[in-house]
């Protein structure tokens, strides 16, 4: 699992290891039941305190991102979870979002954009289904 901190950003430490987490679960990168590296492997990776790493772990259950299993570690919870699918919803209105943007600075109105995106070839087919009924 690859994090990448800005030790001088304004951003906490701890909210850039969660967001960067988020993206990794949202984006497939991480999956469910995969398992974290321990609160004391990922502080000394990223040479950080471990209550950063705590505190984002213990902030990403609250979420229901990850699930700790007494004894065993920190897992990415199911997918199936409604706060996990919160993240993943808020994910992808954030990538909408730039689009969006995007589209506009290049002088596309939301008519053209939405007529691609049902004209695309993605939309008729989710990734990693199975074509056949």
């Amino acid at each position: 699992m690859q994090i990448h901190i800005q030790a001088q950003g304004g951003v906490p430490i701890y909210l850039q290891v969660m967001q960067q987490i988020k993206y990794l679960v949202a984006s497939g990168r991480l999956q469910p039941g995969d398992e974290l590296p321990s609160i004391r492997t990922l502080a000394e990776q990223l040479i950080v305190n471990p209550n950063t790493i705590a505190r984002a772990y213990r902030e990403l259950e609250t979420a229901g991102v990850v699930e700790k299993r007494r004894t065993a570690g920190t897992f990415v919870a199911e997918a199936g979870s409604p706060l996990a699918r919160k993240e993943r919803l808020k994910l992808l209105k954030q990538r909408v979002d730039q689009l969006l943007v995007e589209a506009f600075q290049m002088g596309f109105g939301l008519d053209e954009v939405l007529k691609f995106v049902e004209q695309s070839e993605l939309n008729s087919q989710p990734p990693g289904k199975d074509s056949k009924p």
